[in-house]
């Protein structure tokens, strides 16, 4: 009785405390070091992801990359740039490769996009933005409030 009486105090505590907001995730849009451009546009983004762009203005190949469907960065990234959600892209991409497009590749972690766009001309991909290194270049950062070309202030710490 005694830790049942327990047990409903501790869980009227929990109740009672504040919630701690869970910080927003900040994505990095990332290109190799030897990139040329600079910035780059939701709309343009979104043109590269579907593979409806397929070359950088010097006429290089982009090799877009994504994160497994399930991978949180993933969702956020689907969501702000393509405007849905990765599960509810398949139908997209089944006709396209029915016409002989493919979707980018899809890698298994953070630290292999970073290898990945770090290691391949025309690379384009994302990473959360504290773990965007020496390695690549961010050209974007994306939060719930879309894409910015200005480096929002990060709380790389945790």
């Amino acid at each position: 009785m005694r830790f049942l009486g327990l047990l409903l105090l501790f869980a009227c505590l929990l109740v009672l405390l504040p919630a701690r907001a869970a910080e927003p995730v900040v994505v990095a849009v990332i290109v190799p070091q030897t990139h040329a451009g600079g910035g780059i546009a939701t709309t343009e983004l979104s043109l590269i992801f579907l593979r409806k762009k397929l070359y950088w203005k010097n006429g290089q190949r982009i090799q877009p990359v994504n994160l497994s469907s399930d991978n949180p960065l993933r969702r956020v990234f689907s969501h702000e740039v393509l405007g849905s959600l990765p599960e509810s892209q398949t139908e997209y991409w089944n006709i396209q490769y029915y016409h002989g497009i493919s979707p980018p590749y899809v890698v298994d972690s953070q630290e292999a996009m970073l290898r990945f766009v770090a290691e391949t001309e025309g690379a384009i991909g994302y990473v959360d933005a504290c773990k965007a290194d020496n390695r690549v270049k961010v050209i974007a950062w994306i939060s719930e409030g879309g894409l910015t070309q200005s480096k929002p202030q990060l709380d790389c710490a945790n």
